[in-house]
């Protein structure tokens, strides 16, 4: 697989695929900026100026300390992801930028957040989970039945596509290891959409545009 990207670029690709879970400890307003201490297992094997996914936003690792990391989202991220609910308690997926000797488990996700989609409803289907969300229709042409979509920066395979809403299911596995086991009724999460189907949309728009 040929990756058209610049080293930068190939660098902070991920898949999707959530290592570990982090808890916001604590929150800095400088400005219009937000920085967030996090705690999580990966705290000791992080570095500085590291990319890491959070719910699938891709933030650079500024501060290391007493097993947690510190990163800063700017307003653009604010205003556009779920970065701006978050406060102290607050669980977040984490992921580390893919390896490329590495297998891809889950599907090439940016760290690059496209909107945010509102849970409509959760279903416990004796063992597993559906999640059904609503996002806006404008991005519609993004998503396919049995398509990829990354979910707080969880790689997911989404069905019952509408308009401007679909639905997952979540295996006991990804349930029970990532935020999803905390996701409620009427909560915002992030979306990123397949980078692939997105270069296809847009070289389709500009055709019949």
């Amino acid at each position: 697989m040929e990756f058209f990207a610049t080293k930068s670029e190939i660098y902070k690709m991920f898949t999707g695929i959530i290592e570990k879970t982090g808890t916001v400890k604590e929150v800095i307003t400088n400005g219009t900026n937000s920085s967030f201490w996090v705690q999580s297992p990966l705290a000791g094997e992080l570095k500085v100026d590291q990319s890491l996914s959070h719910n699938g936003i891709c933030l650079t690792v500024e501060e290391i300390a007493n097993g947690m990391h510190r990163v800063t989202a700017i307003e653009e991220t604010i205003l556009k992801t779920n970065a701006g609910n978050w406060k102290a308690g607050t669980l977040l997926n984490l992921e580390r930028s893919m390896q490329l000797n590495g297998r891809l488990d889950g599907h090439m996700v940016q760290g690059h957040v496209d909107c945010t989609a509102t849970c409509m409803a959760v279903s416990e289907k004796a063992g597993s989970w559906e999640f059904s969300f609503a996002f806006p229709a404008v991005f519609a042409s993004n998503i396919i039945e049995k398509g990829s979509v990354t979910v707080n920066g969880i790689s997911l395979t989404c069905f019952n596509v509408a308009k401007d809403q679909f639905t997952v299911a979540i295996i006991p596995y990804t349930f029970e290891h990532t935020n999803m086991n905390s996701l409620q009724k009427g909560d915002t999460v992030n979306i990123e959409w397949d980078m692939i189907g997105k270069y296809v949309a847009r070289i389709m728009n500009i055709k019949t545009g």
